[in-house]
């Protein structure tokens, strides 16, 4: 590995042609992207998002039902999702065809995102989630057979260039740092930053504030840059990177820049990069607008 300035480069075991290992790793990286967000549970299966009143919420695919599903995927009526103090309990009417682990479900408290195991429940090839945001729940739908798995358009990158695969210093905030995000919705999540990637990018000093979030190793990180709505997603991007090594280096890799789940469905709640983290320059790099979006 060459090391010139703030850009790390990769070079061949042989001293050969010195990106052929750093391309097939980001070949390796786009083919694991492109397999989760083609998978029976991806991104591209969301097929509804119902937010959650307080007491009864019925559901099924008649028009009066508080949560309408689509008619040829659920009966007129599926049952009830009743909200209470925080708690999500579902009351499943008797031949609904909802399942559990397999198993029929009369009646089932869902657990959340939030919480260590969330719930999943079956209605034929769709799946039930309850999801939390702030103090808000709703129900999240999943239908492996949905039009937009089926006739997913691909995904676009730029040319990999070794420019963008940049070495920073993990400046740590002590204590973590709480920062607020908003999401595509509007709402406000206050996440914890651990600490920020600072970088030079043509001899310009440059900054982005990592995010880690619960059970991952790695930093977060919500980004906008110049090419925002041109080339790429409108609202920003996504990637992240490794923990920072023992004299405080990380490499931050904008060939591995992703699309959030809202430039490919509307039914997601994506976080926006808070202001500080607005690049005022052209990251050429990763993934560019989807072919198939709405946005």
């Amino acid at each position: 590995m060459i090391v010139l300035g703030t850009v790390v480069i990769s070079a061949g075991a042989d001293g050969g042609q010195p990106d052929t290992l750093y391309h097939k790793e980001i070949e390796k990286w786009r083919n694991g992207r492109l397999a989760r967000l083609t998978s029976e549970d991806g991104w591209l299966t969301l097929a509804g998002l119902f937010w959650l009143k307080k007491g009864e919420n019925t559901l099924g695919s008649d028009p009066s039902n508080d949560i309408v599903l689509s008619q040829s995927k659920a009966p007129r009526s599926v049952g009830s999702l009743w909200l209470d103090k925080g708690d999500v309990r579902l009351e499943a009417r008797p031949g609904a065809g909802v399942t559990h682990a397999g198993e029929p479900v009369s009646t089932l408290v869902l657990r959340s995102d939030a919480d260590e195991e969330p719930t999943s429940v079956n209605l034929g090839t769709l799946s039930l989630h309850i999801i939390k945001r702030g103090e808000h729940l709703g129900l999240r739908v999943k239908d492996k057979e949905n039009p937009a798995r089926l006739h997913f358009a691909g995904l676009e990158y730029y040319p990999v260039n070794p420019k963008w695969r940049i070495e920073a210093r993990f400046e740590p905030y002590d204590p973590p740092k709480t920062l607020p995000i908003v999401n595509i919705l509007g709402m406000v999540e206050n996440e914890t930053s651990p600490g920020a990637f600072a970088f030079e990018v043509e001899g310009k000093p440059y900054r982005l504030d990592a995010v880690l979030e619960k059970g991952s190793e790695e930093f977060f990180i919500i980004f906008a840059d110049q090419t925002n709505g041109k080339e790429t997603y409108g609202a920003g991007r996504f990637l992240y990177a490794a923990p920072p090594n023992a004299g405080g280096r990380v490499v931050v890799d904008f060939n591995k820049a992703y699309n959030p789940p809202c430039a490919l469905t509307s039914y997601t709640t994506c976080p926006l990069p808070p202001p500080q983290n607005r690049l005022p320059f052209r990251v050429e790099a990763g993934e560019k607008a989807y072919a198939g979006s709405l946005h």
